[in-house]
């Protein structure tokens, strides 16, 4: 496993998401402006997300990415390897001159290191951010339709059709 800067905006990403589940999908536009990562890039790594099974999307007004499972279910481990799954590995270098010596070690370093982060999920990494003080801005529900209800009671006072109007004026 490769640890890269698209793993790294991966997991900051899914802990976001994590951390708003309750709170319905959310939308790539809001991570990126929370976190600073391009909206085309956060696009690019929840296509993989996705096909992966860790997020689910939903489209239209109030739509956004949300976690397919429980975060507990969902390791660091998980987030990586899916959206690095095309990247060489800590062993793809060991066939070079000089590395044979070491292949043992760098395969132990990888297998240490996968096993702590498939001990790491989701629930843990969100709970660790609200407790040191990370607040979430809580999503106010949206007013659906094009217009607003009228504060009062309206009454036209002149006719409601071209109907009416002829019979106002006396046209025929």
């Amino acid at each position: 496993m490769r640890l890269s800067t698209k793993g790294r905006f991966a997991v900051t990403a899914m802990i976001d998401v994590a951390l708003r589940e309750s709170q319905g999908p959310v939308a790539l536009a809001a991570i990126s402006t929370r976190h600073q990562i391009s909206l085309s890039y956060l696009e690019q790594l929840f296509s993989k997300l996705r096909q992966q099974g860790l997020v689910e999307s939903t489209r239209g007004p109030g739509g956004g990415y949300s976690l397919s499972r429980d975060a507990r279910s969902i390791s660091v481990a998980d987030v990586i390897a899916a959206v690095d799954s095309s990247g060489p590995s800590a062993e793809d270098g060991a066939d070079e001159a000089g590395c044979w010596m070491t292949e043992d070690l760098w395969r132990q370093l990888n297998s240490r290191m996968m096993e702590h982060m498939q001990s790491i999920n989701l629930r843990m990494l969100a709970d660790e951010q609200l407790a040191k003080g990370v607040e979430i801005d809580i999503k106010k529900p949206r007013k659906r339709g094009v217009f607003a209800k009228p504060k009062g009671e309206a009454r036209a006072t002149g006719p409601n059709s071209v109907f009416a109007l002829g019979q106002l004026t006396g046209a025929r």
